[in-house]
């Protein structure tokens, strides 16, 4: 079973955020935060079409029970050119609006496609966890996103060392979606 749906509403959604700020910056005074380096620079080819460059990656010291994968995509207004690069250095400083929800395992973020479409690659401990982050997260991103173009995806029963290692995988989670923005064809 796959699903994707939109935000929370406002008033749940920031008091969500708060709360896992407040949770990060426990976590990172703890140094329970860490940026592996293994999969970056890894470009990832999605069933659209585009492709994407993995700029960073972060991930906690967690074994999921119910493992899932969550993938989310938007566009940013106002960010062109040059301004992509200042973009992915100053998003190093939204680690606490993610790391501190109930179970995050990981993410990749994904540097913008020729179509300037940003992704996260999550792997999450439940997919009730990662349906609630992504529609808390949507409230945050509507703020600084074009109109439209936020997206997510909740792939359950899968880990995202899986999916990279066996891209048709997110099919078979997906029930045979077809072609998808969210669905992971490999490495070009």
């Amino acid at each position: 079973m796959s699903s994707e749906q939109g935000p929370a509403p406002r008033a749940q959604a920031w008091r969500a955020v708060a709360g896992c700020v407040g949770r990060s910056f426990v976590m990172l005074a703890r140094r329970q935060v860490h940026l592996p380096g293994e999969n970056v620079g890894r470009v990832l080819q999605f069933a659209d079409g585009s492709t994407s460059r993995v700029y960073r990656e972060t991930a906690v010291r967690a074994v999921p029970r119910e493992p899932c994968i969550l993938v989310v995509a938007f566009r940013l207004r106002l960010v062109r050119g040059r301004a992509h690069r200042l973009f992915e250095a100053e998003s190093l400083l939204n680690t606490p609006l993610f790391v501190g929800f109930p179970g995050f395992v990981s993410k990749l973020w994904c540097a913008h496609d020729d179509r300037g479409v940003y992704r996260g690659f999550y792997e999450w401990d439940g997919a009730e966890r990662a349906h609630h982050y992504a529609a808390s997260l949507w409230r945050v991103l509507e703020l600084v996103s074009v109109p439209g173009s936020i997206s997510y995806k909740v792939l359950p029963g899968l880990r995202r060392d899986e999916a990279l290692a066996d891209p048709a995988r997110m099919e078979t989670a997906a029930a045979g979606a077809g072609q998808a923005w969210w669905r992971l064809l490999g490495h070009p």
